[in-house]
């Protein structure tokens, strides 16, 4: 099962980006009113590892931010892991998978 932390500063978000110098990071951007999103995240449990989410009803901010500073257009639901501050991985809707994911991890 996954380990879901909330991102809820930019502070926070930038915290994230500095790890993901050191270790890939997964980031899931969640809609409290979709029941795509909520399904998916059903899914994205499947990651044993953190998953650092947001959602973006409660802080659009944030979610601008790492639209901007990943350059992928915001979308929810939708997971990115970033690696030194990029995106590796990239996913959104029913395109996210949690094998992917774990792939994505795998030169942690």
């Amino acid at each position: 099962m996954a380990n879901f932390k909330p991102i809820k500063s930019k502070e926070t978000l930038e915290e994230l980006f500095k790890q993901s110098e050191d270790r890939p990071v997964v980031i899931f951007k969640h809609s409290n009113t979709c029941g795509i999103s909520s399904h998916v995240m059903e899914m994205v449990d499947e990651v044993g590892r953190d998953v650092h989410f947001v959602v973006v009803q409660d802080d659009r901010d944030i979610s601008n931010e790492i639209a901007e500073r990943t350059g992928r257009v915001h979308q929810s639901p939708q997971v990115i892991v970033i690696r030194d501050g990029k995106p590796i991985y990239h996913a959104t809707h029913y395109g996210i998978d949690a094998e992917a994911i774990e792939k994505a991890l795998e030169d942690e």
